[in-house]
């Protein structure tokens, strides 16, 4: 018996059986809430077990740091590496949601699509030292169709006839900016939040509070449409506050249960025709690792070592540019602007990859936050003082997977239920440094182009794009999944979340996610009525 079995069984005892074999699905954001929908509109049972409450629109609130505690995955967590989240956020590597809906209530609404390109890191990039890249086993062409159904789900602006969000002011600097310093790929989306009503969510009403959670509900989430139309199938069986801690496998090799804790600490086993695993890129490969048996010694799905390696968080970095007059860049979305011509790959630029930049408005208690996490004094308090005066940026690129770059398991630190805490191990890579400096140069030039009078950089912060560990791959001794998400050592598991991301591109990554759910979906029915599942 290991460690974690020895702790669930002294501190939980014998679980409570449910039966009935079903596709037990394990988180509710963009993969597991998306799988769930599809799923069930196609007349196939499935139990979703959320670790979080279930919070409606009702239940947010419009204050950043209260809204923060309310749906934030706060749970211990440890970091280390060289990053500088393991010094300003040690406890809190990654800005994700526990909650139904998971992150797709917090995030931005930025959907563009990953570029043919980035399908072939290995391929286009080349050798790049101490990088562990891969090309995808599937492509864009295999993925388009399935893009098309997830911005149409999504409502994206921009696509399929949606119309675009109206500009605002932190819009207009960027967007002029733009202009000024000869790019000409920029606009007000595509992003998932409504112009005008759509698909039964109503427009934008600009009121800035987009990582609250969207009290009106403009915003998609699985929250606002999968979960709620899964459950009207009848078929779905959503529990909230239960937290998966183990994938039981039979002797055939198959997973054959899950057991999960309840708000009450009591422990449960549901058994399972399949399992799909989508917790997130920490939470997803700690549960992975937890469910070391006689079978899978070093883990679920891991004979390749790959589960937990791979970290991804896309490199990120902010520009906030001080003006002269007012710009109030918290009117509006907080995210509706969006600059693609760094996107490419051009490695005249001393980088491999690319990056976005994306309009960002922090409000004032978050933006003390973030700016410069430690610092203090008149230079500091500067920029909070002129915060009216203010317009912001972020940059998103992709960042390198590298094999060190890990989730494992601290057996040092306990959670809540006496389990041991993910430890979230992560390195810069060179290409990451070097690109993050020279977009922080472009940030510098566009709105040195508009007047600016100073521009500050942020450091990052606590992860929101959260991808790899679990990742896609031809050959299993490189990855942990094939081209469907289904692990290779267990047919009948699968990965249904952003850690299957080969590598990470510069793209947001929640319109992939939802796109890689619903293909996963048709290959899940495809194979349930040939008998295989």
């Amino acid at each position: 018996m290991s460690a974690v079995d020895e702790s669930r069984a002294r501190t939980h005892g014998s679980p409570i059986e449910h039966t009935e074999p079903v596709v037990v699905i394990i988180g509710s954001g963009a993969g597991g809430g998306t799988l769930a929908y599809e799923l069930t509109a196609q007349g196939v049972p499935c139990v979703v077990l959320e670790a979080g409450p279930y919070l409606t629109g009702e239940d947010y609130v419009n204050d950043e740091w209260e809204a923060f505690n309310q749906m934030a995955w706060l749970d211990m967590r440890t970091t280390s590496g060289g990053w500088r989240v393991a010094r300003d956020f040690p406890n809190l590597p990654a800005w994700i949601v526990k909650a139904v809906g998971g992150s797709t209530t917090h995030w931005s609404g930025a959907t563009p699509r990953f570029m043919a390109h980035e399908f072939r890191a290995r391929t286009t990039y080349g050798e790049v030292e101490g990088a562990s890249l891969l090309d995808w086993p599937i492509t864009l062409e295999e993925l388009a169709p399935y893009y098309d159904r997830a911005e149409r789900a999504m409502g994206s602006t921009h696509r399929h006839g949606r119309p675009a969000l109206p500009a605002n002011n932190n819009y207009t600097v960027f967007a002029n900016g733009a202009e000024r310093i000869g790019y000409r790929h920029y606009a007000t989306g595509p992003y998932a939040t409504n112009a005008t009503p759509y698909d039964g969510r109503p427009a934008s009403i600009q009121d800035g509070f987009n990582f609250q959670g969207d009290k009106n509900g403009s915003k998609w989430s699985t929250l606002v449409r999968e979960i709620p139309r899964a459950l009207a199938t009848g078929r779905l069986d959503l529990r909230p506050n239960c937290q998966a801690v183990r994938i039981s496998c039979a002797e055939s090799g198959s997973v054959d249960a899950v057991e999960y804790l309840d708000a009450r600490g009591d422990l449960h086993k549901q058994a399972a025709r399949a399992v799909c695993v989508a917790g997130n890129s920490i939470e997803s490969p700690r549960l992975l690792l937890m469910s070391a048996s006689a079978q899978h010694p070093d883990g679920l799905a891991n004979s390749s070592g790959q589960v937990g390696r791979n970290y991804m968080r896309h490199l990120t970095a902010s520009a906030y540019a001080k003006f002269e007059r007012p710009v109030r860049m918290h009117r509006g979305e907080t995210m509706a602007g969006i600059i693609a011509d760094e996107a490419r790959h051009d490695t005249s630029r001393g980088f491999a990859g690319g990056f976005y930049m994306e309009t960002l408005a922090l409000g004032p208690a978050f933006l003390a936050s973030f700016l410069e996490p430690g610092a203090w004094g008149r230079e500091f308090t500067s920029w909070l003082d002129a915060y009216a005066h203010l317009a912001g940026m972020w940059i998103v690129g992709e960042d390198m997977p590298r094999p060190g770059n890990r989730i494992t398991l601290n057996h040092d630190v306990l959670d809540q239920h006496g389990l041991p805490v993910p430890n979230v191990h992560f390195d810069d890579h060179p290409n990451d440094i070097a690109m993050r400096g020279y977009a922080c140069s472009v940030a510098d030039q566009l709105y040195g182009a508009v007047d600016a009078l100073a521009v500050h950089h942020t450091p990052p912060y606590p992860s929101t794009h959260n991808l790899g560990t679990c990742r896609m791959s031809a050959d299993p001794q490189d990855g942990v999944v094939d081209r469907w998400g289904r692990a290779h050592d267990v047919p009948n598991l699968y990965v249904s979340d952003g850690s299957q991301m080969t590598t990470g591109g510069a793209a947001n990554p929640t319109l992939t996610i939802v796109a890689l759910a619903i293909r996963q979906a048709e290959h899940l029915c495809e194979q349930m009525a040939r008998g295989e599942l």
